[in-house]
């Protein structure tokens, strides 16, 4: 049949399963939205306040479900807005394609209005990016995107399509979707590798959000269990074992756990896995894992050895690679290694209740007892990220969302609003931030207001730019430059403003009552929480040192 590119675009689309989609329209995207009118009991478009608020819902989409998310922006600055969208998928390796329109091929390099090269400016944050040149090149232009975004280490693709190339013809021939392609895992000698594991005297598993893209939790679960291996996760893999389940030692890393951190200094056998030794991790790559033999299993190749030398590097998918081990693994204990884990346990810090003042901790605990085992948590990035990731107790790998690589701030309310449309609504979803992180993109209630999405944002207002006041405090002599901005935002007046409802409350008691308020509401509620502005994250390594250096407060 003979279709504008504008319809190959919508007709692409569904063959790919796709029907929810996020974006913002103007001028060079006009043909595609005129289509998307005409389609829309097919796709269902989800207009949001800004384009970076379409790319985090659109990425918080597929956080939530594990489909391809998918964001539309119009040429100029609605292309340039989704960059920070697509840096924060493409660091946490997000499937994500973006779909841009550009200025007619007549006037590409004419300075013309709202034109910028997008595909040259997303280069270094795309897994792949198009530049559609000939209509009857953009239906497999398409599909090759949604193959690219899902398949192996996942990632961001970009298609920008010039206005006329929306309006031109050619003939379609409708195509079943492709299945993804996992590549081949890297043939290895398993007996060896096990081994490894068998003769470890303290072994340590170190796991990241390779593990919860794979689907391989169970596996890892019986890894655990089968050769008693106490375990450590990084922040992208917050929920993939249960907050206080025998052998989670927590988050590992700068705000980790002391035990975490010292168990990876002393153990003789690490296994990383899905993982990529993050500055944030292995803060000192030198001294990483002491004098262990690091076993790294992870799915792109150029990871390895890329952070920290490894011992053994195994190239493949998380699930294929532990399927392939765990039959040769010994069923076994490590009397002597938990005993000395025990021991160190006892140094974690442990933050005090206060039921008089609010204390991050106990708004955790209490959002978690309270909201149930089918929450859904969007963060947003700084001190409240690090609380969150110690103290939620969920068990869900895809109910913590967060920017993990690219810290953005802002990203939060985005990715709520995503993880919402994604489940229909049927999940309560709650938005973690803080009165920084949240005045970047507060902006988006508008949307939940306008969809009845019914998002809890909790605000952890400490009325300080939480982390950059920590750092200032301990490491630069409380000189606090620029991170106490004297706000007299009334969070509970804006948020009736926009059509939301607010609260404010000052001690546990009163955030348990209005919480319980919150869930009942069919639209967004923002709960404001005052916190101390002295409050710290704890435990804290300074960059480039190690569990010695750890500051417990």
């Amino acid at each position: 049949m003979l279709l504008t590119g504008a319809e190959i675009v919508t007709r692409v689309l569904m063959e790919q399963g796709v029907d929810r989609v996020f974006g913002y329209p103007g001028g060079a995207a006009l043909n595609v939205y005129d289509v998307l009118y005409k389609c829309s009991d097919k796709i269902t478009h989800y207009l949001t306040a800004h384009e970076q608020g379409a790319c985090h819902a659109a990425d918080g989409y597929a956080r939530a479900t594990g489909k391809t998310g998918v964001v539309f922006a119009t040429s100029g600055p609605g292309a340039t807005n989704l960059v920070t969208g697509i840096a924060t998928a493409y660091m946490d390796s997000v499937p994500l394609v973006a779909i841009t329109c550009n200025v007619p091929t007549s006037l590409i390099g004419c300075d013309s209005f709202q034109e910028v090269y997008i595909a040259g400016v997303t280069l270094p944050i795309t897994k792949h990016n198009f530049t559609v040149q000939r209509v009857e090149d953009l239906a497999d232009i398409l599909r090759r995107a949604f193959k690219i975004a899902s398949s192996g280490r996942p990632g961001p693709v970009l298609i920008d399509i010039p206005k006329d190339i929306t309006a031109n013809t050619c003939e379609y021939i409708e195509e079943p979707a492709q299945q993804k392609i996992m590549p081949p895992t890297v043939q290895n000698d398993w007996w060896s590798i096990a081994n490894i594991i068998n003769e470890a005297e303290r072994p340590l598993i170190y796991f990241g959000g390779g593990v919860r893209l794979s689907g391989a939790g169970e596996e890892l679960r019986e890894l655990i269990a089968k050769a008693d291996i106490p375990a450590a996760h990084t922040l992208m893999a917050a929920g993939i074992l249960g907050y206080g389940e025998k052998n989670n030692l927590g988050l590992i890393g700068m705000h980790g756990c002391f035990t975490a951190n010292k168990a990876a200094s002393k153990c003789d056998v690490m296994l990383a896995i899905g993982t990529r030794f993050s500055d944030r991790v292995a803060l000192n790559t030198s001294k990483f894992g002491g004098e262990s033999k690091i076993i790294h299993i992870d799915i792109d190749a150029s990871e390895m050895n890329k952070n920290v030398n490894v011992y053994t590097p195994v190239i493949g998918d998380v699930k294929d690679v532990l399927k392939k081990i765990l039959p040769l693994i010994k069923k076994k204990s490590h009397p002597e290694w938990q005993a000395k884990i025990a021991e160190w346990q006892t140094q974690d810090y442990i933050p005090v209740d206060n039921n008089e003042v609010l204390r991050p901790h106990q708004i955790l605990h209490a959002m978690c007892d309270i909201a149930g085992k089918e929450a859904i948590f969007a963060t947003d990035v700084g001190q409240h990220q690090m609380w969150a990731a110690q103290f939620l107790k969920h068990v869900d790998a895809n109910s913590f969302l967060t920017s993990g690589g690219l810290g953005t701030m802002g990203y939060g309310y985005g990715a709520a609003i995503g993880a919402c449309v994604g489940t229909d609504k049927k999940r309560p979803v709650i938005h973690i931030t803080s009165d920084g992180s949240f005045h970047m993109n507060m902006n988006e209630v508008c949307t939940a207001v306008s969809y009845e999405l019914p998002i809890i944002t909790v605000i952890f207002n400490n009325k300080v730019l939480g982390m950059v006041h920590q750092w200032q405090g301990v490491f630069y002599g409380k000189r606090y430059s620029a991170s106490e901005p004297q706000r007299k935002t009334n969070y509970v007046a804006v948020a009736e403003g926009f059509g939301a409802t607010g609260f404010k409350c000052s001690n546990i008691a009163e955030f348990e009552e209005v919480f319980k308020k919150a869930l009942e509401i069919k639209g967004p509620v923002w709960i404001e929480c005052d916190i101390d502005s002295d409050e710290c994250v704890y435990p804290m390594i300074p960059a480039g040192g190690t569990y010695k250096d750890t500051i417990i407060g």
